[in-house]
């Protein structure tokens, strides 16, 4: 149940989104996971919306739980939603309304929890502290070197198989260009891209859906805090691996640069965390860095160990991660992710001068390699500065035409196109397509070149005469990365105007409808190639119209175009500019390459956003950027906090922390602790921050407090000292011996019959009837709080302390705590959560502004900021749905819905 309550002044303040909730249903995700729809008569509610005012409740010390607020983060565990699934028949059309911002996606604690535990530790293994650091720069190692040998991988396979693609239709081609009958030349062509384009989205769309696309928007929501399902799995990265692998082999306009970020990041995961919880199988190592915090550091490592795999620029990688993925930058960390970057191009260049018999000859950087642009041939003057800028317009104006068709398009998809079979269907249908389509334009061009030596990988003579190829077919008839390649660096004359015209047009389109297909593929080499054409197109042109009095060398502009067009789609500035320094080897071009990048983002950016922010955009997802609205000063924390928020006690009923656990309702994710003001007043102030997680674990491995009430009467545990009579122990669980696990053992009975010992009688088969089972130290029976009975062994109760490692070890799939027992009698003990909890969580008075609060919440990278009022105490909660839901619009500020979309 949802309490709203009054926006007093905001309803002036913002212009809220329209359109009817009702009718608003789950719609496709990323993950492919939640495909429910909601129930006609379900509405949505808004979070600061209109309705009836609760009277404001205080914080009650006797209640076990008091709350004050409405809405902290929505709970998902990964393992739990799965099994929720319901199978249910998928609606003809999923409407969506992309003024919402969704409710399923989780945060991430980038925020260390300093308790007891983790302060301990510290003390306790201060020594260790020393190899940690080592340990890092071996877990960078290993990303560079395993992110090079995937580029290796994937680089290699795309070779062996698309030469045989094209030397099977070339033969073909050639053989019945004189007999006659090209239509089965055409027909083979389509069907065998159809065929491997459908086996790459099967498996993308029936195996691991997040694995579609180029995967940077994922990682950079993961990098900004937010927990998208799936998306850093060892399944996805074999998912991702073949599934783009397949798309380049198709023939689809894509590129296998982009999800080499994606795959160096699910590999940073996976290597630092020690273990694979896809295989069940866990290595013992590097056990401390199982936390969002450090994981975080190393997945960004792992995007700049792709980048730098890709276009052979480590600095380039660094930066990316940087500007598009690391939301919090920790400058201990650049040396490291560099690092990283360098072993991982320093692989791939060995690994491919090795392959392609040139040893010690590094000459393979990256993926694609745009070759050395000599300056001496292909230098720039001063006067061509005004005509870059104008070359950067055009790219801004083209890349938001590019981002402006493909919106629509995956409107349109994420409203019909939403069953896996239909998604599959529609790969096909673009692969069998492009073959059709880049047949007809080598058909119909008369455009043909002298053959020369080896220059052309493909040439395909057609109707050309003999010694000559067709000019069109070095375009369409290759891989992506030679076609932008033979763009940047073929002699002048090579491409006929009209050429060069007719596949910008054509590919154009095939790359917007492509990009979006449930298929693993890329948009960089995309861009790049449509830039690269038109750009040559524009060099040439310019030559034509002052009649050689500026001598533009085609390949110098095509760099340009390229740069433009990229830019204007993708909205990169700092890291393109040094990623394309670092491809082209040539730092002389770096000025008027910056220059064309800025230009194309202002121009590009007036009109629509990047094409990853506009995608972040479509699945709902409550992505922080840099700075708060500029026009949200006016609004303060009372304001945009969550409320009412769940309290609980220092020390609290086991039973009541399940209930609030198990209640669907209100799914919270943080729970302040609180504990009542020894002045008479019935108020509590705020004593910590306790997580979800955190709870699951405590109640997972029984630990409870021994201050429940015992025993007989007038015997009780004063001051931590037993004194003498029979108590019943209520924080034991004794596993049976021959019983189910979940069923607890007789309780025995306790008695201290000296100051030092006392005697454990367990019961008979018979009434009233017991045993002497052994004797224990009064210590075990001094409260505390992290006591958990484990065993019975020679005849003593043996415990263990709970430690950090038992927090690690269930990171990071939480059991849901419907998988938890939890009897009757257990509900009635206690637990102590003073070591467990955040003794420090931040906070903000309420009369903090919005961008205050923004800046505090995003730079620190928090999950949960505690809302306090002067007394300290808790008035509320902010989250980052909160902060994420307030954007500014084209009518000013406004307020985006949320739902469980």
């Amino acid at each position: 149940h949802v309490t709203a309550r009054p926006a007093r002044s905001l309803r002036r303040l913002l212009r809220f989104p329209g359109g009817a909730m009702s009718n608003v249903a789950t719609k496709v995700s990323w993950s492919g996971r939640e495909r429910e729809a909601e129930g006609p008569g379900e509405t949505t509610p808004l979070l600061n919306g209109t309705g009836a005012a609760p009277k404001p409740r205080q914080l009650m010390p006797s209640s076990s739980s008091s709350r004050l607020g409405h809405l902290s983060d929505v709970y998902l565990d990964e393992d739990s939603e799965q099994e929720m699934e319901a199978p249910c028949s998928l609606p003809h059309e999923i409407p969506h309304n992309e003024k919402l911002l969704s409710l399923k996606y989780e945060s991430l604690d980038y925020d260390n929890c300093e308790n007891q535990l983790f302060l301990e530790e510290e003390r306790r293994n201060h020594t260790a502290f020393r190899t940690v650091e080592i340990r890092r720069w071996v877990i960078c190692a290993l990303i560079g070197i395993f992110t090079g040998l995937v580029a290796c991988f994937i680089d290699i396979l795309v070779e062996r198989l698309a030469g045989l693609k094209y030397k099977v239709v070339k033969g073909n081609i050639d053989r019945f260009t004189e007999t006659g009958g090209l239509s089965f030349s055409l027909l083979l062509w389509a069907a065998l891209n159809a065929v491997v384009v459908m086996l790459g989205s099967m498996i993308v769309a029936f195996i691991e859906p997040v694995a579609a696309g180029s995967g940077i928007p994922q990682i950079k929501c993961y990098l900004n805090g937010v927990k998208i399902p799936h998306v850093v799995r060892l399944k996805t990265l074999v998912v991702k691996v073949c599934g783009v692998i397949l798309s380049v082999v198709g023939g689809l306009a894509v590129g296998k640069e982009g999800p080499m970020i994606h795959s160096g990041s699910v590999i940073a995961a996976g290597i630092s965390q020690g273990r694979s919880t896809s295989l069940k199988r866990d290595f013992k190592i590097f056990e401390y860095f199982r936390r969002d915090t450090e994981k975080r550091d190393f997945v960004s490592a792992g995007a700049a160990a792709g980048v730098s795999a890709a276009f052979g620029a480590p600095v380039g990688g660094v930066l990316f991660s940087l500007e598009e993925g690391a939301s919090f930058w920790n400058q201990f960390l650049t040396w490291r992710i560099f690092f990283a970057s360098m072993i991982s191009t320093f692989t791939l260049n060995s690994i491919l001068s090795i392959y392609h018999g040139n040893p010690w000859d590094l000459s393979s950087p990256g993926l694609i390699n745009f070759g050395r642009f000599d300056t001496e041939k292909m230098g720039y003057t001063i006067q061509e500065i005004p005509i870059f800028i104008f070359m950067g317009v055009v790219g801004g104006i083209l890349g938001a035409l590019f981002n402006s068709l493909n919106y629509w398009l995956t409107m349109f998809r994420i409203r019909y196109i939403h069953r896996p079979c239909l998604q599959v269907l529609e790969a096909m249908l673009v692969g069998a397509v492009t073959a059709a389509v880049g047949f007809v334009m080598i058909y119909s061009s008369q455009d043909c070149q002298p053959l020369q030596g080896n220059r052309v990988t493909y040439p395909l003579q057609l109707f050309c005469a003999d010694g000559e190829y067709n000019s069109m077919a070095t375009a369409f008839f290759n891989t992506p990365e030679k076609s932008v390649v033979s763009l940047f660096h073929d002699p002048p004359g090579t491409y006929n105007p009209m050429t060069l015209g007719m596949f910008t047009l054509v590919y154009f389109f095939l790359a917007c409808w492509t990009y979006g297909l449930t298929v693993s593929a890329g948009v960089f080499i995309p861009s790049l190639l449509i830039g690269a054409a038109w750009g040559r197109l524009f060099g040439i042109s310019l030559s034509y119209i002052t009649s050689g009095w500026i001598w533009a060398d085609p390949g110098k502009y095509a760099l340009m175009g390229a740069a433009a067009q990229l830019g204007g789609i993708v909205r990169m500035t700092l890291s393109l500019t040094v990623i394309m320094m670092e491809a082209t080897g040539n730092v002389t071009y770096g000025f008027p390459i910056m220059l064309v990048l800025m230009t194309a983002k202002i121009v590009g950016d007036y009109f629509v956003e990047g094409l990853y922010d506009m995608h972040i955009q479509l699945q709902s997802v409550p992505f922080l950027h840099w700075e708060a609205p500029v026009t949200s000063h006016s609004l303060t924390a009372r304001e945009v906090m969550s409320t009412p928020v769940t309290c609980l006690r220092r020390v609290e009923k086991v039973g009541t922390i399940v209930d609030i656990l198990s209640d669907t309702s209100s799914n919270h994710n943080g729970f302040p602790v609180v504990e009542s003001v020894p002045d008479g007043s019935q108020t509590s102030a705020l004593r910590g921050l306790i997580l979800r997680s955190q709870l699951i674990v405590l109640l997972k491995h029984k630990v409870r407090s021994l201050l429940a009430p015992c025993g007989c009467p007038g015997r009780a545990l004063s001051a931590g000292v037993a004194q003498p009579g029979w108590l019943r122990i209520t924080a034991n669980f004794l596993p049976g011996t021959g019983g189910s696990k979940s069923e607890p053992h007789p309780r025995p009975s306790v008695k201290c019959r000296t100051s030092c010992l006392c005697w454990i009688r367990e019961p008979l088969g018979g009434r009233g009837k017991e045993s002497l089972v052994g004797t224990v130290p009064r210590a075990p029976l001094v409260p505390s709080s992290r006591q958990v009975f484990v065993e019975r062994t020679s005849l003593s109760l043996v415990h263990r302390r709970l430690k950090l490692k038992d927090f690690r070890d269930a990171y990071p799939r939480f059991p849901p705590i419907q998988s938890i027992h939890v009897s009757q009698d257990e509900r009635e003990c206690m637990m102590d959560l003073t070591e467990f909890m955040n003794p420090s969580p931040y906070t903000v008075p309420q009369e903090a502004s919005l961008p205050r609060v923004f800046k505090l919440f995003r730079a620190l990278g928090l999950r949960h900021l505690v809302v306090v009022d002067n007394h300290n105490q808790v008035v509320g909660l902010v989250t980052r749905k909160d902060l994420a839901r307030y954007r500014l619009g084209k009518d000013g500020l406004e307020e985006l819905s949320l739902a469980q979309t």
